[in-house]
Order: C-alpha cells, then structure tokens, then sequence
C-alpha cells in the first residue's frame, strides 16, 4: 500500500512531462521525492519483478525502464551516460545479487542516493532500499574508502560553547516561525513549519547535559554511548521518544547533528560541515536546506572508573564549523570501491 505522501509525488510527475535528465530543487514539495518516499514507490512497483534469462545489459534497460515507470517518468527511448543516471532525483541504480557492492570511476557522493535493488537467485527483485553516499561511507571496513573527512578543535577558551550567534540567514527564515511542536513528533522527521527552534533555544535546552554521567560499556562501544547520548539530547530537547533512522543529519526534525568526542579530532564521514550542497530534506516555504544550515552539538567527556561524564558541549552551525575547527586529511578514492554490505542490509 503506498502512502498519498508518496502518490502525491508519482502523480505530479507523471502531469509534469518531466524527464528523468529535468533539474528538480532538492526538497521540491512537488516533484522531489524524498528519499523514504522513493523507497517506499521502486518497492510497490519493483519487487516481484522476473528478470529471468535476459542478458546483462538487457537486464538493466528494463530496471531502468521500470524505474522510469514506479516513479511517473516518461521511458526515454535511450538513456544518456549521465552522472547520476536519474539526473533530475539525484540517485544511481545497483542490482545486487551478492553483498559486495561495486562503485566503478567514481568517488562516493555524499547527498546522492544509491539505490540497491537486491535480486534473488531465480532473478527475481525481493527488495529496494535507497541510501545516501554518507551511509555507504559507515558500511565499507576494507580500507578500500581510505579517508574520510575530519577536523580537530584548537585554540577555544574552555568556556566557550555557543560558538554561533545565530543560525546562518537562510535558515533564519525558518526558525523565526517557530511555535513549538507536540512531545510525541518523531526527532527523525521531516522539519515542519514553525517546529524548528533557533540556535539559542538548542542551546539553551542542552546545556543541562554537560554533567551528565552514562555507564562507560567499554572502550570499543562508541556507537552505543553515542546512542545514550542521542537519547539524552532527544529528551532535553522536548521528545517523548527517541529515534535514529542512521541518516544525516542525526536529530532530523531539528537539522541538528550530534557528536560524541573523547578526542579533539571529529569524524564527519563525507560531510563537509560548509558545504552548500542541498540536503534530502522537503522545503519549508520555499526554502531548502543546505549541509552548512545544519547545527553541530559536540559534546566532549571522559572516562571516570566505570562511567562516562560529559564535560562540556559547544553548538555551532556547520557554516561556521571551520572558524573554530581545524580541518585536516583530505578525500582520497579508489578508482573501484568494493563495499561489503551487512548480511541483513537487503
């Protein structure tokens, strides 16, 4: 069953005559499909298709031609070598039997979405999931995706924290609206008009965090204390419940990202903190989101026997993210990535 949500985009689409190489604003609210949106319409339409006995390149015409079809685009007689395949959604295809992905002549993209249609030994479609380039970037262990981007803090007096004013102009237009927003929204939705807060409100509700003790769990279980600590900042920030879809930024429905540091050096995976790049993210009025509107909560603590304690957090908005960190490392790619997926991803 397809949600109207999602149908609203199929439909539009198909009255637009838009072509799948048409530019379309990222988070268009009527001809951008989000990416759970996207999953949810190549699933009702893909799976269960039979690819049986058709050649390899056969195979992936007609993927792409279905593709065309469970989105409401026309099938264009031939496809262009274009970079991504469907230009105007800003996503590429992979039919996957086997868990090794492969990533020919190109470096991952961070916003872009991958989408990964699995096929069963009868050649049957089973699943679609869509992912961007910075989920990817988690999932690789062979060293193949040699370096990501990082940055490290130097120089801030210790107690300094708010390190941006204000939230960046274009944002600005955004937050001023803001009237509050029921306990039970989701953290990893979709802003809405009038329920994102301002940068100071964000800080304002976090500060209470620094002193906070969680159980230490081990030296290898950052992932878990990150989710502690993902809770915390949920619950201080007005949510009855606490969810992480595993997509940037981390607390969705606010544009807020959240670091846990034992180190000066921070991991950003494949985002730039300045980017303008625009995020998978619905427009609010007109107004689309880029990677440097997003706020950075970084939190800083230590180990204390068998407890974690938060010492001290600074807020700032990825546009003013390298006024006050370091940059280092740069982005290197093979020329052929091979990336492992979960057993259970597909």
């Amino acid at each position: 069953m397809i949600s109207s949500f999602a149908l609203n985009f199929k439909n539009n689409l198909i009255a637009s005559n838009y072509t799948i190489y048409d530019q379309i604003t990222i988070g268009d609210p009527n001809y951008w499909i989000p990416s759970n949106e996207l999953e949810e319409l190549l699933n009702s339409w893909l799976v269960g298709l039979d690819l049986d006995g058709l050649p390899l390149r056969t195979r992936s015409k007609v993927v792409k031609e279905e593709v065309c079809k469970a989105l409401g685009y026309p099938v264009p007689t031939s496809f262009k070598k274009t970079q991504p395949r469907f230009l105007g959604q800003n996503f590429d295809i992979y039919t996957q039997k086997s868990n090794n992905l492969q990533i020919w002549n190109e470096e991952i993209h961070a916003a872009r979405r991958y989408v990964l249609i699995r096929i069963s030994e009868n050649d049957i479609i089973t699943k679609v999931k869509v992912v961007t380039g910075d989920m990817l970037s988690i999932l690789d262990k062979t060293g193949k995706l040699t370096q990501k981007y990082q940055a490290k803090l130097l120089g801030i007096p210790e107690n300094v924290k708010m390190l941006s004013d204000s939230d960046t102009i274009n944002l600005s237009n955004v937050v001023s609206r803001y009237r509050g927003f029921h306990p039970h929204t989701s953290p990893a939705s979709y802003p809405n008009f009038g329920e994102v807060m301002c940068i100071n409100e964000i800080y304002t509700h976090l500060q209470s965090i620094v002193g906070m003790r969680f159980p230490y769990l081990g030296a290898l279980q950052e992932r878990n204390r990150g989710g502690i600590l993902h809770t915390q900042v949920c619950k201080a920030l007005g949510y009855s419940n606490f969810r992480d879809d595993g997509k940037f930024p981390d607390v969705k429905h606010q544009l807020l990202e959240v670091k846990l540091q034992t180190s000066p050096t921070v991991d950003l995976g494949l985002f730039l903190p300045s980017a303008t790049e625009v995020l998978d993210i619905p427009q609010i009025s007109g107004h689309s989101f880029r990677m440097c509107d997003v706020r950075y909560a970084i939190f800083y603590g230590q180990v204390e026997g068998n407890e974690f304690l938060i010492t001290k957090f600074y807020l700032v908005t990825g546009e003013d993210f390298f006024r006050y960190f370091t940059q280092f490392g740069g982005l290197k790619v093979n020329k052929k990535l091979q990336i492992p997926l979960p057993a259970n991803f597909l």
